[in-house]
This record gives structure tokens, C-alpha cells and sequence, in this order.
């Protein structure tokens, strides 16, 4: 199972997926990278309603999260406009 779930994610890097996992939770983001155990992903961009912010928005500098391979139960690809 993990198997096709590296190549669902390897092959959509840069777009946005809902991931599901075993214990239950949720993790929406970016794929940025896949390795033989996890997924990484990026946070996904803040809406703007229009207004004044302070900085770039979500703030990437090289920060994310991993998801492990393994415990992928569900995942979705996003539509830009869902998020």
C-alpha cells in the first residue's frame, strides 16, 4: 500500500493534498519532497481577504512537517480553490 501511495505523492509534487492517517488526523499541505518513508509537505497559504498583513504571508523558510509513508490511510488531491 505505502508503495503507490510514494508514487501518487512523487508524482504530484507542488500540489495540494489532504492526507489521512491511521490514528484519525488530518494533514493538508503542500507536497514539497518524498523519500522511502515519509512525505513532506508545506503549509498551505493563508487566505487574504484584502487588507494589511506583516510579512510574506505563511512564512516558508524551510520549515514543514513528514508524514510516514506507512501510516497513509486516505489522500486526496485539493483543488486550488478549496483552500
Amino acid at each position: 500500500m505505502s508503495a503507490s501511495h510514494y508514487h501518487i505523492c512523487s508524482r504530484n509534487i507542488g500540489k495540494p493534498v489532504e492526507i489521512r492517517t491511521r490514528d484519525g488526523r488530518v494533514h493538508r499541505g503542500i507536497i514539497h519532497r518524498v523519500d522511502n518513508r515519509m512525505v513532506y509537505l508545506r503549509p498551505l497559504p493563508q487566505r487574504n481577504y484584502g487588507g494589511y498583513g506583516y510579512g510574506w504571508g505563511w512564512g516558508w523558510c524551510g520549515f514543514g512537517w513528514g508524514v510516514a509513508l506507512g501510516a497513509i490511510v486516505g489522500l486526496a488531491l485539493l483543488p486550488w480553490f478549496f483552500w
